[in-house]
């Protein structure tokens, strides 16, 4: 699938300050950036890094002096995904799970998974299939979480189960700590999203099963195969789109992704027989 992704933002600098923008796709077998650009006016020193830990880019901006900042990222991204019958998504177990795995099984701070595993093994422990328990997760979330509503920067996956509403961030975190509660590794996802209403950064996870990292949505807004992979990580602070240091007034952004395939036809949703993995 190929798409084109944008993003502006604009802010206003109170004093000199450092930008660290998380907003360009992440590159990988599977997903490959065939051009970009990256602009700001004024013109402002740059540097790009790749983060350590889970799948992110860094732009790490300079801002000297206060004024009006505003912010252009334009690219045009090639992407695959593999289709993985469910009856290869199984759970691995703890012995056998990669390094790079292990971590996504604790708490964090917006995914507490060890106060929810009464719950989560009572609602999901008796299907004995892990991609079926992952299955049943979003489900439960879709039907019983509304979509919307007024939460913070300090909503929890706790806070979420609790008041049963939320965006897509509290949906992805309350889908994350659910997997974790019950031993399943699970990552905070974000990207851009082909078809969102409104436009839009969107979240949702990845659960590790059979050996794969399968994208899962429990908001259901999206195509699976609509995403474009920007970050994963433990949760929204490990992902976040920007990170301020100093003294920036946030004014307005615009996110948008255009298809730039012939015809577009969209994943099943509810498909209970395969899962798709963009790594």
């Amino acid at each position: 699938m190929k798409f084109e992704v944008s993003a502006t933002v604009a802010y206003k600098a109170l004093s000199a300050s450092t930008l660290i923008l998380n907003i360009q796709p992440f590159r990988s077998a599977n997903q490959v950036v065939l051009e970009e650009s990256f602009e700001t006016i004024p013109s402002l020193k740059m540097k790009e890094l790749n983060s350590i830990s889970g799948e992110k880019r860094f732009k790490i901006i300079e801002i000297p002096e206060t004024g009006d900042i505003n912010i252009t990222y334009k690219a045009t991204v090639q992407n695959q995904f593999r289709i993985i019958p469910a009856e290869q998504l199984d759970d691995v177990p703890i012995s056998l799970m990669p390094a790079s795995a292990l971590n996504y099984l604790n708490p964090s701070r917006y995914c507490q998974s060890d106060r929810l595993y009464r719950f989560a093994y009572h609602q999901f422990g008796s299907n004995q299939h892990a991609y079926q328990k992952v299955m049943a997760i979003r489900d439960w979330i879709y039907t019983n979480v509304q979509y919307g509503g007024f939460t913070t920067a300090q909503t929890s996956a706790y806070d979420t189960i609790t008041e049963q509403i939320g965006v897509c961030r509290d949906f992805a975190h309350l889908g994350v700590a659910l997997c974790r509660a019950l031993t399943i590794p699970a990552r905070y996802f974000t990207g851009y999203a082909y078809n969102l209403t409104p436009p839009d950064f969107h979240a949702c996870f990845e659960a590790y099963l059979g050996g794969n990292w399968v994208v899962i949505d429990a908001t259901k807004l999206a195509p699976l195969n609509g995403l474009v992979k920007i970050a994963t990580g433990v949760d929204a602070v490990d992902t976040a789109f920007a990170s301020i240091f100093g003294n920036l007034q946030f004014l307005n952004m615009n996110v948008n992704t255009v298809s730039l395939n012939a015809e577009f036809e969209k994943l099943d949703f509810d498909s209970a027989l395969q899962g798709y993995s963009y790594i």
